[in-house]
């Protein structure tokens, strides 16, 4: 990755529907060498994909929870595994981390509401026998979501 890759990738963070045109004029290339590139990137994986961020609170999911989960067994990989798919398919956790520390996961969860938010944490966490224990903290106020890589 050159110079050039990484000004385009920094512009395509900004706003994903910048044109060709626009990005190579302020990268100083053509806009099929622009296409090009970006289409390497995609192929090479890092463009992962090209999306466009709702605000939570715009669809009813104005509540957001920081939650930390510990498991019995947190060593067995299998366990382990099963609990990252069940997280991956849920639509309502947003980000999920396998973590060392106090905790086995972090994750970052949308609710429409406290008690919206009770009845997932019944489903996904007082039903599943390898979770000891799980902590919850409520955001109040996001001050910054980053979603954008730093590009040195």
């Amino acid at each position: 990755m050159d110079e050039f890759d990484r000004r385009i990738l920094q512009r395509l963070q900004l706003d994903a529907r910048t044109t060709s045109e626009e990005i190579a004029e302020s990268v100083g290339l053509s806009a099929t060498a622009v296409q090009r590139r970006i289409k390497r990137l995609r192929s090479e994986g890092a463009i992962r994909a090209e999306v466009a961020i709702v605000d939570p609170a715009a669809v009813g999911q104005g509540l957001t929870v920081i939650v930390g989960i510990e498991l019995i067994q947190g060593s067995r990989t299998d366990l382990i595994d099963r609990f990252k798919r069940r997280m991956a398919a849920e639509p309502q956790v947003q980000q999920c981390y396998y973590v060392a520390g106090d905790h086995d996961f972090v994750l970052v969860v949308l609710a429409r509401d406290v008690r919206d938010y009770e009845a997932l944490s019944r489903r996904l966490w007082f039903e599943d026998a390898n979770i000891k224990r799980f902590s919850t903290t409520f955001v109040l106020d996001p001050v910054k979501t980053g979603l954008q890589v730093p590009i040195a």
